[in-house]
């Protein structure tokens, strides 16, 4: 738990590496992996819909399927984003002395739930724009964007099922057995993040539908839900097919979690802040329009006069897309430093969490490129 005393000045210092260009690297090899198309075909024809329904007894029609799924899900994917959820994943895979090769496939999983979620969320909070296009529910409709956000929730789950025909192949009894109990683990891990992230998704529409205003913990536990479980989920199924201690799965879990938290700090601040990201989207303030409780509102809520705290959340409320008013709900936050402590705060997550999981891992390039992946996620500009 993280609440004070942290300076700028504390601030972990960026590691050697040149991360963008390693991010390119992994991004590009995750890419040129073809991980994605093969869970989702660009475009379904009648042997992939076999495949991936179990042989319908009557007559799909490949040519709908493709309007109505892939072409919405691979508008989305297309779109790039920063893929670094299989940049973790592949990442902590190395650092364990494994393959990055070997968990593309569970890094895509990853995701394309993600995209999934990006997918739903912004029908839930009736946004506009998305990687600098049209929200997918404006460009195809709502039930289209929707019943496709729910098939990347289920679609990547046939790589358990690929796994498990590539394992029954093999002649070994004892490999068999092993390997089907990794296969257990990996669903196991993916079935209870699918569970928690609905949990972190229902309390941030409760929290900016306006009925309270959550405690900093209350906020910490939401985005450990929302936003670090996929991270979480990356981190745990590579550890699984890598092969590691229980130990180091959980510290290594956990980790990642807290990456995706810091994240999504960073991510609300580069939304009342960045130009680079603003660019990206609508206007500034989307989160304020939304009435999202972020750990500035809540920081600002428990500090600031009890008259402005009950103007910002006033504006919150409003759902405004008024800039002067945005702009004043971004003063009052100013004015109580709560844009400063959030950052301050997602870096000294950051440096705690690296604590717990350095002694726990073997000194490697891989592991100093982990140090230094967490460390730019937090103190990128866009």
């Amino acid at each position: 738990r993280v609440h004070g005393g942290f300076s700028l000045k504390q601030q972990p210092k960026m590691s050697s590496f040149d991360i963008e260009k390693i991010l390119q690297q992994y991004v590009g090899l995750f890419r040129n992996s073809g991980a994605l198309e093969a869970i989702i075909p660009r475009s379904f024809d009648t042997e992939s819909i076999n495949r991936i329904c179990h042989n319908p007894r009557y007559t799909p029609d490949a040519e709908s399927a493709t309007n109505a799924l892939a072409v919405p899900i691979w508008d989305m994917l297309d779109r790039g984003g920063k893929r670094w959820r299989p940049v973790l994943c592949m990442l902590i895979a190395e650092s364990l002395g494994g393959k990055a090769e070997d968990v593309v496939d569970v890094a895509a999983l990853c995701e394309i739930v993600h995209n999934g979620s990006l997918m739903i969320d912004d029908v839930e909070d009736s946004s506009e724009m998305r990687r600098g296009k049209k929200c997918s529910h404006l460009i195809f409709g709502t039930d289209v964007a929707v019943n496709a956000s729910n098939a990347m929730y289920f679609l990547p789950l046939k790589i358990f099922a690929k796994r498990k025909q590539q394992l029954l192949a093999q002649a070994d009894t004892q490999d068999v057995t092993k390997g089907l109990h990794t296969i257990f683990d990996l669903y196991e891990e993916f079935s209870q993040e699918m569970i928690n992230i609905h949990f972190g998704q229902g309390w941030d529409i409760w929290w900016h539908q306006g009925h309270t205003v959550p405690s900093i913990e209350q906020y910490l536990q939401m985005v450990a839900y929302k936003t670090g479980t996929l991270a979480r989920l990356s981190a745990k199924l590579s550890c699984i097919v890598v092969g590691c201690t229980q130990a180091q799965k959980e510290a290594i879990g956990r980790f990642a979690e807290t990456i995706g938290v810091a994240f999504q700090i960073q991510d609300d601040l580069l939304n009342l802040e960045g130009e680079e990201y603003i660019a990206t989207r609508s206007h500034i303030g989307e989160d304020i329009f939304e009435g999202k409780r972020t750990m500035m509102v809540i920081h600002c809520y428990q500090n600031a006069s009890p008259e402005k705290a009950n103007r910002l959340i006033e504006i919150l409320n409003a759902k405004t897309h008024e800039e002067v008013l945005i702009r004043e709900a971004i003063d009052l936050m100013q004015e109580t430093n709560s844009l400063n402590y959030a950052r301050e705060q997602a870096c000294q997550l950051i440096e705690h969490a690296w604590q717990e999981v350095d002694a726990l891992l073997p000194e490697s390039d891989a592991k100093g490129k982990l140090r230094s992946f967490s460390e730019y996620l937090v103190n990128r500009s866009k």
